[in-house]
């Protein structure tokens, strides 16, 4: 499987694992083909909650309940606390948020989850909190 490895989530609660070769943050609409092969879809970031990056895509799609940093490790960008619109909160750092664009990438704290970042589409968030 080339490209990133990611987990699709839409606003609608389905998931979608499989990679993606052509992400771009700036761009509306990129494509995911799927775990296991097939036609490559088509995803609009519109459609989503966010887009996890994963180390691999067999890990749990249940949320991580550890949010806290690891003290031994040195914290590299912004502490930043999201809060989806379906209540699942993700604590992280971030290089690159700002309010009113559209979408910004976070670092989970937790460094023993599968997910190795996360593209969050603000218009899925309730609450984004700088720590």
């Amino acid at each position: 499987m080339a490209g990133n490895r990611v987990v699709v989530h839409y606003r609608d609660g389905r998931l979608v694992k499989g990679s993606t070769a052509d992400f771009l943050p700036a761009r509306e609409v990129f494509h995911v083909t799927p775990e296991g092969g097939g036609p490559p879809v088509s995803v609009r970031h519109g459609d989503l909650k966010a887009l996890f990056f994963v180390r691999e895509l067999q890990g749990g799609s249940a949320p991580v309940a550890r949010n806290d940093f690891d003290a031994a490790k040195p914290v590299v960008g912004r502490k930043i606390r999201v809060v989806f619109a379906d209540g699942e909160v993700m604590v992280g750092t971030t290089q690159g948020y700002q309010p009113g664009r559209s979408g910004f990438f976070v670092v989970p704290a937790n460094s023993q989850t599968n997910t190795e970042r996360c593209f969050v589409i603000a218009a899925s968030t309730r609450e984004v909190q700088l720590l």
